[in-house]
């Protein structure tokens, strides 16, 4: 049976985030996204310590997606380097992973 991941990626706002989940959603390359507004994100960027406010948005689909999702992001993205993590899960209730399944079942000819 095919796993389900979380795709991690951050956006450097709440609007942006929602712009890039609803396409997700439509392609149904995600189940669902999820985003989480006004994360602090200090981090090295150009040989300096940076900092940024931006919104957290986890991508819930189907492990053979993940290539599909990460072009995506970078096709969406206004980051020349955004962070685009895979995060396998260790388990996921049945009826969950079934819907999960369902809503990014690729489009049949």
């Amino acid at each position: 049976m095919e796993r389900a991941i979380f795709v991690y990626t951050t956006w450097p706002s709440v609007v942006e985030a929602e712009q890039a989940g609803r396409t997700l959603v439509e392609r149904r390359l995600a189940a669902c996204v999820n985003i989480l507004p006004g994360m602090i994100s200090l981090y090295w960027w150009e040989g300096k310590i940076d900092r940024g406010e931006e919104a957290v948005m986890i991508v819930k689909t189907r492990a053979a997606m993940a290539a599909e999702v990460e072009s995506a992001v970078k096709e969406l993205h206004p980051y020349t380097t955004p962070a685009i993590l895979v995060i396998p899960l260790e388990h996921v209730e049945n009826t969950y992973l079934d819907w999960l399944m369902a809503e990014t079942e690729p489009a049949k000819p």
